[in-house]
């Protein structure tokens, strides 16, 4: 099966290949979402998640990434999708996120994960995820989510 694509590029540039992991953490009908706040920027809203580390599998950089995002501790019960997204980062990197997806069970909390202080732990409904997530994959990762979950 193929991977979906999404994102423009911009030409003359190279965008590195880079692979990474999001979740999707569901509580009370609500996902978990981060709102990002770069200084000169506007805020955007993201799934929790990002690179995989070297020597780290896409399920350790998820459960890591969550932790450093929004301080929940969260375990992975499945991957369900990929999607590749191109984008250019605030540091204008211009990268192809080669991402897997994550259905996340939310195990607890600890404030001592979260390092990423430009980022906000947000509650969406999954329809408002779909129209205001930054990345298009992101979005079809959670219209894809909420498919898997009504025939499940």
């Amino acid at each position: 099966m193929a991977v979906p694509q999404f994102g423009q590029t911009q030409p003359g540039r190279d965008y590195r290949d880079r692979p990474a992991a999001f979740g999707i953490a569901e509580r009370q009908g609500k996902i978990a979402a981060v709102r990002v706040q770069k200084p000169g920027h506007a805020a955007w809203l993201d799934l929790p998640g990002g690179a995989i580390d070297p020597g780290e599998g896409p399920e350790q950089a998820v459960v890591r990434e969550f932790g450093e995002e929004t301080g929940l501790k969260v375990a992975v019960r499945e991957a369900y999708a990929r999607a590749d997204q191109f984008f250019v980062n605030t540091d204008d990197e211009a990268f192809d996120n080669r991402a897997t997806f994550f259905v996340l069970s939310v195990e607890g909390q600890d404030a001592a994960l979260k390092v990423e202080d430009d980022h906000t732990l947000v509650w969406l409904e999954p329809l408002e995820a779909v129209e205001t997530l930054r990345h298009e994959a992101h979005a079809w990762a959670v219209a894809a989510w909420l498919r898997l979950r009504r025939r499940g």
